[in-house]
């Protein structure tokens, strides 16, 4: 019988106490709907379909989510010097916030957190309203002109934090920006510092003073930019995938960042696995960081979308991140 709930437990992680298990913390979340992200969402039917900036979206049958779809003639600012011509900022009034309210007022917040998932970071936004290739070339050669494009995401951003605080005051903001890939991170850390961390602080700051929790995915590497994550005060890494080093990482940040992730899980969803092999790679990442404590073992992504390989993980992690906990007292 466990002798805490989830929100109780992912808080004794968080706090260096002794929790009941090493889990994910994602478990112990409840996400509200998010009234633009259901308003944007494309349907599962192939064809493009607009969001509320412009970008068009599209989700294939069988595919895992919608994908924007951006060439010369879709994207939405062709031009970065004119791109004030070109951008659309939604309105954040008017949403419905029936739904979001409603799973907010029923989730027992003794037993879970309440969190509301923002997608879209700063970066994404970018390259999304024009293409990967573009938004890349610009940060490099027109950083005043993104700069002024992303004080105007940040400041959309920024109202809506506080929007989604005063009708639905989650515990946690799930902000989404994949700041790398699985080799490196995009652009270069002194180019991420002068332009994107600045910002970065004030929704921080938002998301603190609105007495929110500040949990940031991104599954990629991050290490270069790990001390500056600190300096933001992320309060969780969500997605932190075993491409980084997170021993050096949790040594250098010196467990000012709580990190949740470590389970390479492409390397274990695939087909002609075996059993042991699936269970080795839970176990290899729960001894590997959670000694230092301040870690959550999970798939980055959440799950092995191969049901036999995610029945398999998942009841290897439920059983050993208690095993963990029981053999290795705080």
């Amino acid at each position: 019988m466990m002798n805490m709930t989830l929100r109780e437990n992912a808080m004794a992680i968080f706090n260096r106490e002794q929790p009941y298990a090493y889990w994910d913390i994602m478990p112990a979340i409840n996400l509200v709907p998010d009234p633009v992200l259901f308003g944007d969402i494309a349907p599962q039917d192939g064809l493009p379909h607009p969001d509320s900036w412009g970008v068009t979206y599209m989700w294939k049958p069988g595919a895992p989510g919608p994908h924007p779809v951006i060439n010369d003639e879709t994207k939405v600012i062709k031009d970065i010097e004119e791109w004030d011509k070109y951008l659309k900022v939604p309105s954040i009034e008017g949403l419905d916030w029936g739904p979001a309210k409603q799973v907010a007022e029923s989730t027992d917040r003794k037993e879970k957190f309440v969190g509301f998932m923002f997608g879209g970071g700063l970066f994404e936004r970018s390259h999304f309203l024009m293409g990967m290739e573009d938004a890349l070339c610009n940060y490099l050669e027109y950083p005043d002109e993104m700069k002024e494009l992303l004080r105007v995401i940040c400041d959309y951003k920024i109202a809506y934090i506080k929007k989604v605080a005063e009708e639905v005051h989650p515990d946690i903001i799930f902000y989404h920006d994949d700041w790398g890939s699985k080799q490196n991170v995009f652009l270069p850390p002194r180019v991420w510092r002068e332009i994107i961390k600045p910002l970065q602080q004030e929704i921080s700051d938002t998301i603190h003073n609105c007495g929110m929790i500040y949990m940031h995915h991104a599954d990629c590497i991050c290490q270069p930019i790990v001390t500056d994550m600190v300096d933001l005060g992320i309060d969780i890494w969500q997605g932190t995938i075993a491409q980084n080093d997170i021993v050096k990482i949790q040594e250098i940040t010196e467990g000012k960042l709580a990190m949740c992730g470590g389970i390479d899980g492409p390397a274990i969803d695939i087909d002609n696995i075996t059993e042991e092999e699936i269970r080795a790679e839970v176990r290899r990442a729960i001894d590997t960081y959670c000694e230092r404590g301040r870690f959550y073992p999970s798939i980055p992504n959440g799950v092995c979308f191969r049901e036999w390989n995610n029945s398999i993980f998942m009841d290897e992690l439920e059983k050993y991140g208690r095993q963990y906990a029981i053999e290795h007292p705080i």
